[in-house]
């Protein structure tokens, strides 16, 4: 899988994903997290290869957003830079589902207290004391408001819960279905062939996802969708599907 949005890093944003790529907590956490979530929910992949999907799509949408003219929150508010919002989307993305080491219930909750030490220990490398808590509250709003129902109050967040929602495809629903965990969520999930983010014409941000069959509207309905309505930031997103197949129920639709 390429993660174009990562490797492409650079400066302290490239530090800061080597140190989360060698980091053994983190990396420790995010084994937990299947173990709980997929071995013992029978949920799917909430592992390392979901982390670096929802960061990479996230800074994807971040600079797609800057580049027309819609600044993140921590330079608004904050007098950040760009690289600094990129940092926060970055950590938060990285580290939004950790707590399902703990329990899937409220994991937002358990990934926030687990993250913030990881958090301050990176940071310090490469920042002032006073920027740190400003970028770890920035970046505990992102863990704790992916959850839906929760309204994200900043670009930052914002992007990353609807990153969240986009890692959907039938590779996810993989490990499950495996296991023979046959259920709405797995199955939608492989019936997802491709996620397409790219810049829009109407709206900034423009979601395609390709189907194999119909099963896969449930991710975009109910997944994307609500991901989407909390996120803060759905006027500028436009999400299209469409069926790949001879005679499907319905061609394309749109949310």
């Amino acid at each position: 899988m390429v993660y174009n949005e990562l490797e492409n890093l650079n400066g302290v944003a490239k530090k800061v994903y080597n140190d989360l790529l060698s980091n053994k907590k983190v990396n420790t956490f995010l084994k937990m997290s299947n173990i709980m979530a997929v071995g013992r929910l029978g949920y799917n992949d909430h592992g390392k290869t979901h982390a670096k999907i929802v960061a990479n799509n996230a800074i994807k949408m971040l600079k797609i957003l800057y580049k027309r003219g819609i600044k993140p929150s921590f330079m608004e508010d904050c007098k950040g830079s760009f690289e600094d919002s990129v940092v926060i989307t970055l950590l938060g993305a990285y580290l939004h589902d950790i707590g399902n080491a703990i329990h899937r219930d409220v994991h937002h909750l358990h990934s926030s207290y687990l993250a913030k030490d990881i958090i301050e220990e990176i940071l310090m490398k490469y920042y002032s004391e006073e920027k740190v808590y400003q970028m770890l509250t920035e970046i505990l709003h992102i863990i704790y408001s992916h959850s839906e129902t929760i309204m994200s109050l900043t670009l930052e967040a914002g992007v990353v819960a609807v990153a969240d929602g986009t890692d959907m495809t039938k590779g996810r629903s993989r490990v499950p279905i495996n296991k023979g965990c046959y259920d709405i969520h797995s199955i939608s999930s492989a019936s997802v062939e491709k996620v397409i983010i790219k810049e829009g014409k109407e709206k900034p941000i423009k979601i395609e996802v390709i189907l194999s069959n119909e099963a896969g509207i449930f991710q975009i309905q109910e997944v994307l969708g609500e991901k989407i309505k909390w996120s803060g930031i759905k006027q500028y997103i436009s999400v299209y599907a469409k069926v790949m197949k001879e005679k499907p129920v319905f061609r394309e639709i749109s949310l």
